[in-house]
C-alpha cells in the first residue's frame, strides 16, 4: 500500500546543514531555507515573448506554496518521509522507463529527413544511427508523462509531445554538426565527424537541413505558443556560440558570462522542450515554470559535469579527445575556480591559452586546485534545485524517474569522486564531499562575492 506522499525539504540526513544550497548560501550569509521558501531571488533565462526574463523565487515560491485552493500544486511542505520508500519507488532507470516511447525515435527522424539526393541523406542520417544516448528526448518524454499524470490524464503521450521529443534530438544534433565545423573537431560520439568525412561546406548545409526539417515538424504541431517557446532555442544556440567566442576581463563578469553561455548552448534546449510538452497538456503557467526550471537546472548541471569530465575522463569515455576545451581556448568551470588559487591563469584565459605551454600549465593548475571539486559541488546544487522543482508535481513513476535522473547526471563519469550515498525517498543519491574554499572567503572573493553568488546559484 502506498504511503502518503510528502515533500522532502531535507536531503542530507545527519548533515550539519539543511542541504547543499544551505552550504553554498552560507558563503554569502544567506539562508537556503529562506531561499527555498521564497525569500530570495534568482535570475532565470527563460522566454516570455522570446526575451530574457528574471524569475523571482519570491513570487514563484510564495505563489506555489500559498495556493491553498489549487487542485494542481501541493500548497505547503509536510513532514519528511525520506527513510520510507513509496510503493512505486523501486524504479527502472529513466532510460528503461522511456524506452517504449523512444523505440522509433530515429526511424521517425529519418522519415522527417527523407530526401532523394543520396549523399545528403547519408550525411543527415550519419548521427541518427541509434547509438546516441537520446538524453534530451528521454527527459522530454518523462516530463511529458509526468505532466500528463499531474493533470489527471492518462500517462500516454500526445502526438505533439512525441514530436517535441523528436524535434529536441534533431535540434541538438544539428547544433553538434555546426559546432564540429566551428571547432574543427574530428571525433564525435566515437566516430569521425561529418566535417572530416564530407567537408565543412556539406556539413554546414546538412546541419541547416536538419534544422529546417525540425522547424517544419514544429510547425505541424499547430500550437503557436509551443512554436514560440522552441524558436527561442535556436536563438539561444546562436547567441551562446557567439558568447563562447569571447571572454570577460573582469573575473566576476567572467563567471556570469560562463553560466549564461552554458544555459544558452546546453540548458535552453532541455528547459524549453520540457516547457513545451507541459503547455500542450496544462494551461497553468506555474506548471510550465516547474517544467522549465527542472530542465534548466538539469541542463546546466549536465554541462558542468561535462566540463569536469574534460579534465578527469579519458578520451574513450567522452567519445572525443580530452582537454578539448583548453585546446579550443575555452575557460570552463574548473579553470575559473582554479584561477582563484592560481592568478597566473588570468592572463592565459584572456589570451585563450594561445601561447606555447599554456594548455599544459593550465591543466596542471586545475589538477592542483579545488576547481574540479568546486564545479562538481555547483553541479550538485543545480541538481538539488531540479529535484525541488519537479517534486512540486504529483507523484508518478516518471516524476520519480526525473528525480533519479539527477543522480545519473552527477555520476555519469562512472563513479569519479563520488564519496558516499544517501537514501532520498527510496533513491540512492550521491553526496560529494564539501570541498574547502580555495582561498579565505570574504566579500571580495570573486566566486563567493554577493553579486556573483546570486548569479552562480540562480
Amino acid at each position: 500500500m502506498a504511503l502518503p506522499w510528502r515533500h522532502c525539504w531535507r536531503w542530507a540526513t545527519g548533515s550539519t546543514r539543511t542541504n547543499l544550497l544551505e552550504t553554498i548560501c552560507s558563503f554569502n550569509g544567506s539562508s537556503a531555507t529562506s531561499l527555498l521558501r521564497g525569500t530570495g531571488t534568482a535570475t532565470g533565462s527563460g522566454n516570455e515573448g522570446l526575451s530574457s526574463r528574471t524569475v523571482h523565487a519570491t513570487s514563484l515560491g510564495n505563489s506555489i506554496l500559498t495556493r491553498h485552493k489549487s487542485k494542481l500544486l501541493y500548497p505547503t511542505p509536510k513532514p519528511c518521509y525520506c527513510k520510507r520508500i513509496h510503493s512505486d519507488a523501486k524504479l527502472k532507470d529513466p532510460f528503461t522507463l522511456a524506452q517504449k516511447d523512444l523505440n522509433h525515435l530515429y526511424d521517425d527522424i529519418k522519415k522527417e529527413l527523407f530526401v532523394s539526393k543520396s549523399e545528403l541523406k547519408s550525411i543527415c542520417d550519419y548521427y541518427f544511427d541509434g547509438k546516441g544516448k537520446a538524453f534530451r528526448p528521454m527527459i522530454v518524454v518523462l516530463m511529458a508523462r509526468a505532466c500528463n499524470s499531474h493533470s489527471n490524464r492518462d500517462g500516454d503521450l500526445l502526438p505533439g509531445q512525441r514530436s517535441i521529443a523528436m524535434i529536441s534530438e534533431m535540434i541538438h544534433t544539428a547544433s553538434l554538426v555546426h559546432d564540429d565545423v566551428i571547432d574543427g573537431s574530428d571525433k564525435r560520439r566515437g566516430k569521425t565527424t561529418i566535417n572530416e568525412v564530407w567537408g565543412e561546406r556539406k556539413a554546414i548545409l546538412a546541419g541547416d537541413f536538419i534544422l529546417s526539417a525540425a522547424s517544419m515538424a514544429l510547425a505541424r504541431i499547430g500550437n503557436n505558443t509551443v512554436v514560440s517557446v522552441l524558436s527561442q532555442v535556436t536563438e539561444d544556440l546562436v547567441r551562446g556560440e557567439f558568447m563562447q567566442l569571447g571572454s570577460k576581463e573582469n573575473e566576476k563578469e567572467r563567471f556570469k558570462h560562463y553560466l549564461d553561455k552554458t544555459f544558452k548552448k546546453t540548458a535552453s534546449l532541455i528547459a524549453n522542450s520540457c516547457k513545451a510538452v507541459s503547455i500542450l497538456v496544462n494551461s497553468d503557467p506555474e506548471v510550465h515554470e516547474i517544467a522549465f526550471q527542472y530542465g534548466r537546472n538539469v541542463g546546466i548541471a549536465f554541462q558542468l559535469v561535462d566540463d569536469v569530465l574534460d579534465f578527469t575522463a579519458c578520451a574513450s569515455q567522452l567519445g572525443k579527445p580530452s582537454a578539448t576545451d583548453l585546446k579550443l581556448g575555452l575557460a570552463t568551470g574548473p579553470v575559473l575556480f582554479a584561477c582563484q588559487q592560481f592568478p597566473e591563469l588570468h592572463g592565459m584565459i584572456m589570451r585563450r591559452f594561445s601561447s606555447s605551454g599554456d594548455v599544459a600549465r593550465a591543466w596542471q593548475y586545475v589538477q592542483e586546485s579545488e576547481g574540479v571539486d568546486q564545479t562538481n559541488y555547483l553541479a550538485q546544487h543545480y541538481c538539488q534545485e531540479a529535484i525541488r522543482q519537479i517534486s512540486l508535481l504529483r507523484p508518478s513513476l516518471e516524476r520519480d524517474a526525473l528525480i533519479r535522473l539527477t543522480q545519473m547526471v552527477l555520476t555519469r563519469d562512472k563513479g569519479h569522486r563520488t564519496k558516499n550515498v544517501i537514501d532520498v525517498g527510496g533513491f540512492s543519491m550521491p553526496v560529494l564531499q564539501e570541498p574547502p574554499p580555495p582561498s579565505p572567503v570574504s566579500e571580495s572573493t570573486p566566486i563567493f562575492s554577493s553579486k556573483r553568488f546570486k548569479m552562480a546559484c540562480q
